[in-house]
């Protein structure tokens, strides 16, 4: 029985009573509106704080747009979004995702960035039967890393974002270079997008293998540590001339140190997740610039808001200018979240009874400011699949910009420049 049951059946059995005009002190004509309570977590403090980087600017956004309500059959439905920080903590991410559901009693729970917080986020809804829509996290470290069975799925729990597949072939778009040997050095590190971007099967080695690369891969190191020597030599005695892999940013920062002291020199640089925010790549340096990264979203993606009809550019611009920060990727899949849940609203046959919710999150199908998400096409049940690029962070007038220089995989986007080596 989920929290939302027990709700409704205390609510029947006390009904009469609390129905009562005299007790109530004014006419159930004059009733408020039901209200939708939102649960969403992410990073906002750890070294995953970087996703969270415009939470609030979003989270604001959105509260205005909500201010009057979601219209549900006809009826008019106030919106609540309690927000909670995982810390960038698997075990913190379980726990306020738990006193969400079960103390605030949330209706949809919502959550992004990473498997560190995806999963924990996700599982707790699973486990107590309420409606949850995910992002920011490849759909493997997500589905295979929660135990999911493509021919069963989850029942309550659902995602949109890209695959390790759309990564891998960005990334190979992005390393098909004149002068450059397909010698790759790996960086995967002992947690849940590491050991999924370096599975035998599902990660890395066979597509590159396929591709004519050669791949090496000194083993899971464990993250934040403090240490990259045995990689960088691991990497200089096999001629690697491509680095890549998947780490947070104090790991990458010092894996580059080190690279630097210890006469490291590769000429294609493509790290996942490190260098997605330019807070972490201009903290790099001159270091920074050339260093390259798959690119989930951007200015430039042709895509508009469904809730608003911002356009990507403008949401980028506006965040900078409220802010004065750079426009940051996690943008446009946060403020997708809330789309989803809008047009969720407007079809759910009964906003009151979980399932119903349930049942409209599996019929989406629109258009987004990320681009589409459709439940229904896979590629396992539960998961939409987004579009992604690939470019490079490079210099343009003494202001550092990331530039799309490979869209072979989404080609409705359009590229910026060309992948300039590593001097």
């Amino acid at each position: 029985m989920t929290h939302r049951s027990n709700r409704r059946q205390f609510m029947a059995a006390t009904g009469a009573v609390l129905a009562s005009p005299a007790i109530m002190g004014f006419s159930r004509a004059y009733a408020k509106n039901p209200t939708l309570k939102l649960g969403y977590v992410s990073p906002a403090t750890g070294p995953l704080a970087g996703f969270a980087e415009a939470d609030s600017y979003i989270v604001d956004g959105i509260k205005k747009v909500f201010r009057g309500g979601l219209m549900n059959n006809g009826k008019s439905w106030d919106v609540e979004i309690v927000v909670r920080d995982s810390q960038s903590n698997p075990n913190r991410a379980a726990e306020v995702a738990s006193q969400l559901i079960l103390e605030d009693e949330v209706d949809i729970l919502l959550g992004a960035a990473t498997p560190d917080t995806t999963n924990p986020v996700a599982d707790q809804a699973e486990l107590n039967e309420v409606p949850c829509i995910t992002t920011d996290c490849p759909w493997q470290p997500y589905f295979f890393g929660r135990g999911g069975n493509p021919a069963e799925g989850f029942q309550h729990t659902f995602h949109f974002f890209w695959g390790l597949e759309d990564v891998i072939a960005n990334f190979l778009s992005l390393w098909n270079h004149d002068g450059v040997a397909k010698n790759v050095g790996g960086l995967f590190p002992n947690d849940a997008d590491g050991n999924a971007w370096g599975d035998a099967e599902l990660g890395f080695p066979k597509p590159l293998a396929g591709a004519g690369f050669s791949l090496t891969d000194p083993g899971r190191y464990q993250p934040l540590t403090d240490d990259f020597s045995s990689y960088i030599t691991a990497f200089k005695n096999a001629g690697a001339e491509i680095v890549t892999g998947v780490m947070i940013p104090p790991d990458f920062g010092t894996f580059w140190s080190q690279s630097g002291q210890q006469g490291f020199k590769p000429k294609i640089v493509t790290i996942g997740k490190a260098l997605l925010f330019p807070s972490t790549v201009a903290g790099l340096g001159d270091r920074g610039v050339g260093l390259s990264s798959e690119i989930w979203w951007s200015p430039n993606h042709p895509f508009s808001s469904s809730l608003t009809g911002t356009s990507a550019r403008a949401l980028a611009d506006g965040y900078t200018s409220a802010t004065g920060r750079p426009w940051t990727q996690p943008l446009g899949f946060r403020h997708a979240l809330f789309e989803v849940v809008a047009d969720v609203v407007g079809r759910a046959a009964d906003m009151e009874d979980p399932a119903a919710i349930v049942a409209a999150i599996e019929g989406t199908s629109m258009k987004t400011i990320v681009g589409t998400v459709d439940w229904s096409k896979g590629p396992v049940k539960n998961v939409s699949k987004t579009p992604l690029v690939a470019g490079q962070w490079q210099k343009s007038g003494g202001a550092l910009d990331l530039v799309i220089t490979s869209n072979d995989h989404a080609p409705e986007i359009p590229v910026g420049g060309e992948l300039a080596l590593l001097s």
